[in-house]
């Protein structure tokens, strides 16, 4: 057979050769021959967890692709919502089915007023927003009850769709609710992109007006961020989704998941690197501290890129679309500095570190008026659309439950002393 491998039990001397399929073999054929023999696999390092149809990821090479089509592509010539359409049914929509797509997602954006007077509001003043819409996302379950009737495809269908149509909502309802402003509900006749921006910033005045080119930022970052195969948070919810657990409270533990800060928070720490190093002059002693082991870089380096992130190279555009509008932000300058010392030396290229997508989506946002404390809520607002077609997709397959193996390295077999004769 021309892709297998062949493993050898050396204790007994029994081989078993076994296929090599989509890149991996089955830890099924590995136990025929090793039963009660597990993988030590604790990050999950080297463990295929699903089968996807998804997205595909080649870190060596720096591709990303969705259901084939590569984001560079889908970045210059699609929408989010398009892309969300592509992530949860499987094809680009045609027109009609857009259109469609495009209205449904609008119609369903509402909130219940109740939804936001009483649980959004009844958060502690100092919540963060994150913190806030991880339980948001959760108690929509509540008001959405046949959402745990995961077995008809219809229903299915109904909560994606209104899965990601309420998270902008929700993240505008956070936002709002943490800088003591007015909830301002989404308006059905306007864009994604738009209509999110409305409700994050209006003043309430009638000129009032969202800049196109910030709504189209929006709409690229988003793409940018709409789903990257089996992260930490997609493995989350596909982990709490084998329970059968309903959408809201698989995307709840997926938010969850990303608000730690090994994986929604690198772009904010990007931005609190390049404050602390306040000047382009700094840049070089910042690097020569780094080589030392004083630190690291943050927004370099990827768990699965060993090549430039591609979405980097996009995103480095949108930055300078939106400094158009808002003016400048001084940390372009010494990013783009420290971004030239990384690429040139060898300590780094040799590691394969290069900028990945948090190097600059931070600052963009900082620069569009997000507070650093949403640029995680931001992130799961876009992945909301790779989130449930995951969702959706572990349900399809009847992928079984989840239940990791461990090794076991503590005591065995002591015998119970009572209380009084204990040490």
């Amino acid at each position: 057979m021309a892709d297998s491998v062949t493993i050898t039990d050396n204790r007994t001397g029994e081989s078993l050769e076994i296929p090599i399929v989509d890149g991996g073999i089955a830890s099924s054929e590995f136990s025929k021959l090793l039963p009660g023999i597990w993988f030590y696999d604790p990050a999950f390092s080297a463990t295929a967890l699903c089968r996807s149809e998804i997205t595909f990821v080649d870190g060596e090479a720096g591709i990303l692709e969705h259901r084939g089509y590569p984001i560079e592509q889908l970045a210059e010539q699609s929408s989010y919502l398009e892309v969300a359409y592509l992530l949860t049914h499987g094809e680009l929509p045609t027109t009609a089915q857009l259109a469609t797509w495009n209205a449904d997602i609008a119609r369903h954006a509402l909130i219940e007023e109740k939804f936001v007077e009483r649980f959004v509001a009844g958060f502690h003043k100092s919540a963060h927003p994150m913190g806030m819409l991880v339980s948001a996302v959760a108690a929509l379950s509540t008001f959405y009850p046949e959402s745990k009737d995961i077995a008809d495809p219809e229903n299915r269908r109904l909560q994606v769709t209104r899965l990601i149509a309420k998270m902008p909502t929700l993240a505008a309802a956070v936002h709002r609710f943490s800088v003591r402003e007015e909830f301002v509900p989404p308006d059905e006749m306007l864009p994604f992109g738009e209509n999110f921006l409305t409700m994050m910033w209006d003043t309430g005045e009638p000129e009032f007006a969202v800049d196109p080119v910030l709504a189209h930022a929006i709409d690229v970052l988003f793409i940018l961020h709409a789903d990257h195969e089996q992260n930490c948070s997609t493995a989350a919810l596909r982990v709490v989704g084998s329970a059968h657990a309903d959408p809201y409270s698989a995307c709840s533990a997926a938010c969850a998941a990303l608000y730690g800060p090994r994986h929604g928070g690198a772009n904010e720490q990007v931005v609190k690197m390049l404050n602390e190093i306040g000047s382009i002059d700094n840049v070089g002693a910042f690097v020569k501290s780094v080589k030392e082991s004083h630190g690291r870089i943050q927004g370099v380096g990827h768990r699965v890129y060993k090549h430039y992130d591609p979405r980097a190279t996009i995103i480095r555009q949108i930055a300078y679309d939106v400094f158009e509008i808002s003016g400048k932000n001084p940390l372009l300058d010494i990013a783009l500095k420290l971004e030239e010392a990384v690429l040139a030396d060898e300590y780094f290229t040799s590691r394969r570190l290069y900028p990945n997508v948090d190097f600059y989506s931070g600052f963009i946002y900082e620069a569009m008026g997000f507070s650093p404390e949403m640029f995680t809520v931001l992130f799961a607002l876009a992945r909301t659309s790779g989130w449930v077609a995951h969702w959706a997709e572990m349900l399809d397959c009847n992928e079984r439950i989840a239940r990791p193996r461990q090794l076991y390295t503590g005591r065995r077999q002591r015998d119970y002393v009572p209380i009084g004769q204990r040490a």
